[in-house]
């Protein structure tokens, strides 16, 4: 950490410390939050930065569980020597689905006993959260992530139409290339509620396979032109009418926050779907199987009647595999085999014997006959040609 801190601090303010990312990369890494239980380690991680660099060291942190030991954790990184500390609202294992929503009480009470100055970070979406955000924690600042994903402006009080970030964005990536899986994932970011409309999936589909800056210039700009004309008024715009079902207060094509649902309604939409799952397979009748004589059988056994049905001729009593032995090896005789042999002894005396078995259909006298043929024909057609 101090070695990749030297080579940075000639061209920073500051060396951030994330200790708040929760993704399973972070914990497969053994850094971000999956850091946060051990503190002798963070503490002198902190303190061997403090003291070697001539640029301040800061901290972004997850909550825990209690607001007792989110205080004490806060206090031993600045005993360790953490100049600004960003306190997330959530916990480690509040992601995805399971988001919820950020206690800035716990921000609070960090700020409250903390001598450096606090960020807090969770629930900004909009600018009026940041106001409400200050006066509730008492944070000098506020951080942002989704909030500015979805729009690029919200420290300006705007909610400009997703494709006038877009289209500059797509000039910033031509001037400094990045990877175009970033580039796809920033565009799905900005138009996120024009794409969940059900009739524009078309659009959705073709930017997931878009894998060209001019693939996704067409895109935008195809976008733009299918809903300027509700932005300018030219057109009225009824939501209804395009099938949509997001109940925005904005009209989709503005930058806008995308609201989770609660992880309350998640989990009880999952196990829905899953007493769903459980009473269709219950009931379909595709998976229940009886004999002729009306008596549940299994699938496998079913389809076994159903071959027998397909063939009567077929005779059902089949003779047990003899139990004879091989006369040179301990394996199974074959069935078939000509010289009373497994499979593999008598590959093997065909091949030294130069026999045929057409038991085991190994065909080696055959073979060699058709190959010896087919070279006579090459050298006589050599010679036709010499001559």
């Amino acid at each position: 950490m101090l070695e990749a801190a030297l080579l940075a601090q000639d061209d920073c303010c500051a060396i951030d410390i994330n200790l708040g990312c929760p993704q399973a990369i972070a914990k497969r890494g053994h850094y971000g939050s999956f850091l946060q239980d051990e503190w002798p380690l963070l503490y002198e991680i902190v303190s061997t930065l403090s003291k070697n660099l001539k640029v301040p060291v800061t901290c972004k942190v997850r909550r825990f569980e209690t607001v007792e030991k989110t205080v004490e954790y806060a206090k031993m990184l600045e005993s360790a020597g953490c100049k600004i500390l960003t306190v997330h609202g959530r916990t480690r294992e509040q992601k995805g689905p399971l988001t919820g929503l950020a206690d800035w009480s716990y921000v609070k009470a960090v700020r409250d006993v903390v001598k450096i100055p606090v960020i807090s970070n969770g629930n900004i979406q909009c600018m009026q959260d940041v106001t409400r955000c200050l006066n509730e924690t008492g944070a000098v600042g506020v951080m942002t992530a989704e909030g500015n994903l979805y729009n690029p402006s919200i420290f300006m009080y705007e909610n400009p139409p997703a494709w006038k970030p877009a289209l500059e964005y797509l000039e910033l990536a031509e001037m400094y290339p990045c990877p175009l899986s970033y580039v796809r994932g920033h565009l799905f970011k900005l138009f996120h509620h024009i794409l969940s409309i059900p009739s524009n999936n078309h659009v959705r589909i073709r930017l997931g396979a878009a894998n060209t800056m001019e693939q996704f210039k067409v895109i935008v700009n195809e976008l733009k032109d299918m809903y300027e004309p509700y932005h300018e008024g030219l057109k009225r715009w009824e939501e209804t009418t395009e099938g949509g079902t997001q109940n925005l207060v904005l009209p989709p094509w503005l930058c806008q926050p995308y609201v989770r649902d609660t992880p309350e309604n998640h989990v009880r939409k999952v196990e829905e779907k899953r007493v769903e799952h459980e009473e269709k397979a219950a009931s379909d009748s595709k998976r229940r199987y009886e004999d002729a004589d009306g008596n549940p059988i299994s699938r496998k056994k079913m389809k076994k009647l159903r071959r027998i049905n397909r063939r009567p001729e077929k005779p059902t009593n089949i003779p047990e595999r003899s139990l004879e032995k091989c006369q040179e090896c301990l394996n199974p005789l074959g069935s078939k085999c000509l010289f009373k042999l497994c499979k593999k002894c008598c590959r093997d005396k065909c091949f030294v014997e130069e026999l045929d078995c057409k038991g085991h259909r190994i065909l080696v006298k055959t073979r060699r006959a058709m190959a010896k043929l087919y070279a006579r024909r090459k050298i006589v057609e050599k010679a036709v040609e010499v001559s």
